[in-house]
């Protein structure tokens, strides 16, 4: 007996030296395991379903503006096609949403992120396919949404797949799903490094091995990103110019930018949540046929002012290409301020990532048209300020200041605006922060939390 009571004890102590020994040293000892082949699996399976994604609904907006054009002396005509084919297509996306996935309104990302805290469970039989078609409705519809919510989603749902398919373990699945969320990230935007930024320091998983785990994030990202390219090519999503290093003396001003921007994030977050609020409320037909005259406003819009629709890539050319005054731009901004509140608000199926870039580029390459009459030896490229603001309303609102900067440099191209970016991102995230904001997809989350609690 005491012999057994012996080995017990040393077996407890040999367990304790164990859990004194650093993860470092663990993990440096450990092999390469499947989970690498298998997040290479979903990295290229979300870069072609994601690609596709977005291939799609380019071609389904360029579709709707031949048709414009082809019935552009039939006015009434065109009115009511472009009204009534934006209104059934947001009318079907809410119904499949309702009806066989409800999980996947709004971004999917807090939902990925609650799988990752244990909270939610992650159905990718019904994800998959519908938020990839009623994503194509509701952003083919002209709905202010964004195309990485959808392939996030969907990334993650193709790791919980394959890890299904492999019979993973709960930590595999893990793995796999952030692999995946990333690589939809990356997808969206052509943007690796800023897929593998995004989970770590948005969706912050705790991983029993960190180490390898973000190998495997890391594979999925890249793999996805050479199946992006493979198909659409290896040029940034924004073709925008490529600008020199800002002066020293400049540096202020992209210091201010980040405050103003700041106080818009917490506005943004604010007045968001009051529009969640809102139609969650509705009831009886009002509810029933939101997706109805939701893409019903915005066929119209299409056709009266295209710059206040879509999701914002159409946007951010228009804003650089032609020489509009900071006065236009700034009310282009109100008007898609509002629209992003009732297209996000109303629970569509849809990104806000692109949204806010397009947001935040308006707004700052309006404010720098008007620093530049003021500073035009400070500020000789006025659109330098646009880039530098492109990711700051991302930063204040997710509070997630180095995606914000990278995803913003590997969208453009502007590798040499990394200072600039850091000042005005940095700046955007503390002023929303200290106004007392709170990041969007952790009160999402919250939100998503007390929604299911309610419903037992």
């Amino acid at each position: 007996m005491n012999n057994s009571q012996d080995k017990d004890r040393d077996d407890q102590d040999n367990n304790n030296k164990l859990n004194l020994i650093p993860q470092r040293f663990i993990e440096a000892t450990q092999k390469l395991n499947t989970v690498l082949l298998y997040a290479s699996l979903v990295g290229i399976m979300t870069g072609f379903v994601g690609t596709s994604f977005r291939l799609t609904v380019t071609a389904i907006l360029h579709q709707r503006q031949v048709l414009a054009v082809l019935l552009q002396n039939y006015p009434i005509l065109n009115y009511i096609l472009a009204i009534a084919i934006s209104g059934i297509m947001g009318y079907v996306a809410f119904w499949l949403m309702r009806r066989f996935a409800p999980d996947t309104g709004g971004s999917g990302i807090p939902q990925i992120e609650g799988f990752l805290d244990g909270v939610f469970s992650l159905h990718w039989q019904r994800v998959l396919p519908v938020k990839f078609f009623a994503g194509l409705l509701t952003l083919g519809s002209g709905m202010i949404l964004g195309r990485e919510g959808p392939t996030i989603q969907i990334g993650g749902s193709v790791g919980k797949m394959v890890g299904d398919c492999f019979r993973g373990t709960k930590e595999d699945l893990r793995v796999l799903v952030a692999a995946g969320a990333g690589a939809g990230l990356a997808t969206a935007f052509n943007a690796p490094f800023a897929g593998i930024i995004f989970v770590i320091e948005e969706m912050r998983p705790e991983f029993q091995h960190p180490i390898s785990s973000l190998r495997s994030v890391t594979l999925a990202c890249v793999m996805a990103t050479l199946t992006t390219r493979l198909m659409v090519g290896q040029q940034p999503v924004m073709d925008i110019t490529r600008f020199d290093i800002p002066q020293l003396d400049s540096l202020w001003i992209f210091a201010i930018l980040g405050i103003f921007i700041g106080i818009i994030g917490y506005l943004f977050n604010l007045f968001l949540l009051r529009a969640l609020n809102i139609f969650s409320s509705l009831r009886g037909l009002s509810y029933q046929f939101t997706g109805l005259y939701v893409g019903a406003i915005f066929g119209l819009l299409s056709l009266i002012y295209y710059p206040t629709t879509g999701g914002g890539d159409y946007t951010i050319i228009w804003a650089f290409d032609q020489q509009i005054s900071g006065d236009v731009l700034i009310l282009v901004f109100c008007i898609r301020f509002i629209l992003t509140m009732i297209s996000y608000g109303s629970g569509a199926p849809g990104g806000i990532f692109a949204p806010m870039l397009a947001l935040a580029t308006i707004f700052s390459l309006g404010t720098a048209r008007e620093f530049h009459s003021w500073f035009p030896q400070l500020l000789p490229e006025p659109a330098v300020l646009a880039v530098a603001g492109m990711g700051a309303l991302v930063a204040a609102t997710v509070r997630a200041p180095l995606t914000a900067i990278i995803l913003t440099v590997e969208m453009t191209g502007n590798y040499l605006l990394i200072l600039p970016l850091l000042i005005t991102c940095l700046m955007a995230s503390m002023t929303a922060h200290k106004l007392g904001g709170k990041p969007i997809y952790s009160v999402l989350l919250e939100r998503a939390i007390q929604k299911k609690s309610n419903q037992k």
